[in-house]
């Protein structure tokens, strides 16, 4: 059984500037990183290899160089890394990347059955958290969003039970296999590569499937498959604040003073 693990490589979101002329992003001399969730989904991936010795295969889909992404992977202990990179991906949206995803694991599937599906949560550059929820809508999959805990996982049964992280709660749900998952950072903690994996993976094979592997219609994928067009970029400007007398030694004077000004601004209506 295999389990499938989506990592994308991403700009280093501290170190992310925008031209304030062209209001596009500075992306020369920015480093990429991988997607931090997507960390935390690799290392679920590997845990359940080394408790039910399932087959690991990390996919992402980028630019050529995304491949060092995918050999990080591989370091950690991955069994095969896919790159999915052609011209023809580029400029997607989450609706056309969830559709070259899912034609890829569609294609794995039809090598070995395809018990699980990893993704963190959202990416930081996106922060849609809607590529996951996309791929199981395409695929199929039952899909449980936001797991923060593995609680059992029965192969054999083709059952999983999950915590999922809700906003002040916690929700424990069961679906059956195959599945979705996408992940949150309270889920595990990702294990370091060894000097040896990291070595090997040097000179392991990053397999290179472009559209002619997966046979998608042009006009569904990339810029010219994607309804969402980002129009500008831009930092927000950040309001400059103001103390307003002593609130500590005169609350009653900086509450007044904070009324005064919130009417001046018409912010408060009496």
């Amino acid at each position: 059984m295999l389990v499938v693990v989506c990592v994308k490589q991403v700009p280093d979101t501290t170190q992310v500037q925008i031209d304030p002329v062209t209001n596009t992003l500075i992306r020369e001399g920015v480093p990429f990183i991988v997607n931090p969730y997507d960390t935390h989904a690799v290392e679920e991936g590997l845990r359940f290899k080394d408790r039910f010795g399932f087959k690991v295969v990390a996919i992402s889909m980028g630019p050529p160089n995304a491949e060092a992404t995918l050999r990080k992977a591989l370091a950690l202990g991955v069994d095969r890394a896919v790159l999915l990179s052609d011209r023809v991906f580029g400029g997607a949206d989450t609706l056309a990347t969830s559709k070259v995803l899912a034609a890829a694991i569609e294609k794995l599937g039809e090598e070995e059955e395809v018990g699980v599906v990893i993704c963190g949560k959202q990416t930081i550059d996106g922060d849609t958290a809607q590529v996951g929820p996309g791929i199981a809508t395409r695929l199929k999959l039952a899909q449980l969003t936001l797991v923060d805990r593995v609680d059992e996982l029965e192969p054999a049964a083709k059952k999983i039970k999950v915590s999922r992280k809700l906003e002040g709660r916690h929700e424990h749900v069961e679906a059956p296999l195959p599945v979705l998952l996408t992940v949150v950072r309270e889920l595990n903690r990702p294990r370091y590569p060894t000097v040896a994996m990291r070595l090997d993976s040097a000179d392991a094979k990053v397999e290179l499937w472009d559209n002619s592997v997966l046979g998608l219609d042009v006009n569904t994928i990339g810029l010219k498959g994607s309804p969402t067009w980002v129009s500008r970029i831009f930092s927000p400007e950040r309001a400059k604040g103001e103390m307003l007398g002593d609130g500590a030694r005169d609350p009653d004077g900086a509450a007044q003073l904070l009324i005064d000004k919130m009417m001046e601004k018409d912010l408060l209506a009496l």
